[in-house]
């Protein structure tokens, strides 16, 4: 069973830049599909940004395509979401999931959840 723990979260202004990581512990990295999905208050959990097992299938959702980069390395075990251009409407909190079947967009497959991490936007 893999552990999950992000950081790199915080208080930024729009525009800004900030770099999320996931590191995995307790499985074998490279045998599990990771996503991104957020949570903002009083709103359901959406989906970011996803990548297969290999970094071959890369899925984006349409409000951060162009701006957010998901990349992973199944050597440091970790998993990155490099976040530009950001908005206030991205605030949230943001959570790394883990899924050893199907990679996808949808929340079902991702059985193993980190605790989240903050990211709030200041216009």
């Amino acid at each position: 069973q893999v552990q999950l723990v992000e950081s790199g979260g915080g208080l930024v202004q729009a525009g800004d830049s900030l770099r999320l990581s996931c590191a995995a512990s307790g499985g074998t990295f490279s045998r599990y599909g990771m996503c991104w999905f957020r949570q903002a208050p009083g709103k359901d959990r959406e989906f970011v940004a996803a990548i297969s097992q290999n970094g071959a299938w890369i899925k984006y959702a349409d409000s951060v395509k162009g701006r957010f980069t998901i990349s992973r390395d199944n050597v440091k075990n970790t998993v990155y979401l490099q976040m530009s251009s950001l908005k206030p409407e991205d605030t949230a909190v943001y959570y790394c999931a883990a899924s050893n079947t199907v990679v996808s967009s949808t929340i079902r497959p991702y059985r193993y959840w980190g605790q989240g991490t903050q990211v709030t936007v200041s216009s």
